[in-house]
């Protein structure tokens, strides 16, 4: 090594050495962002797009759209899907596939979005609840249609009996004259009945 490249050299490693001072400094003057995170969960904004866990998407009264196909539970890579399903007689005659039980398994989920993205019937979604954190794994398996099943038909009414026909009416007598009550004088009992 001659003094030419040994000089070269220290001049290099000065660069770099103020290249790196240059970018603490810029970090060392820059506001900080603190996530203070338990208090201040009512501004904490999470990203729409964020996947936390699936969950069935009820209506307002109360009906969700899964028709118990079972796509989700096939394309799932993990067997993090589980699904019950039983045959239940219409009022019409007809017989109908019906969801009995849909479990999850968060412990096991991937995040994938292949349930979402092929349910025919857009009937799950991942929410973006991130706090999901428990002190067992069997807490992590949950139900998702945990609201009660309703009927798709209302059952038919029964048959109205007839009327039993109205006794006629007794015509209305007038109360014999009662005793005052104790305390209530003679005046006072008439004037009630007038």
């Amino acid at each position: 090594m001659n003094i030419k490249e040994y000089f070269v050299s220290i001049f290099k490693g000065f660069h770099s050495l103020l290249k790196g001072m240059a970018v603490t400094g810029k970090e060392l003057v820059t506001p900080k962002v603190t996530e203070q995170y338990p208090e201040n969960r009512a501004e904490l904004h999470i990203p729409e797009r964020f996947r936390a866990t699936l969950e069935f998407i009820y209506d307002e009264n109360g009906y969700h759209k899964c028709i118990a196909c079972g796509s989700c539970e096939r394309n799932c890579p993990n067997q993090t899907i589980s699904i019950t399903k039983r045959m239940v007689d219409l009022p019409d005659g007809k017989k109908k596939m019906k969801l009995d039980k849909y479990t999850y398994d968060l412990g096991s989920c991937t995040f994938c979005g292949l349930c979402v993205q092929v349910c025919p019937t857009n009937a799950i979604r991942f929410s973006n609840d991130f706090e999901q954190a428990v002190f067992t794994r069997e807490k992590l398996v949950k139900q998702l249609n945990y609201l009660p099943e309703k009927d798709d038909a209302p059952a038919p009414a029964p048959a109205a009996k007839p009327a039993a026909p109205a006794a006629p009416k007794k015509p209305v007598e007038a109360p014999a004259a009662e005793a005052p009550a104790a305390g209530e004088s003679n005046q006072e009992t008439k004037e009630n009945k007038e």
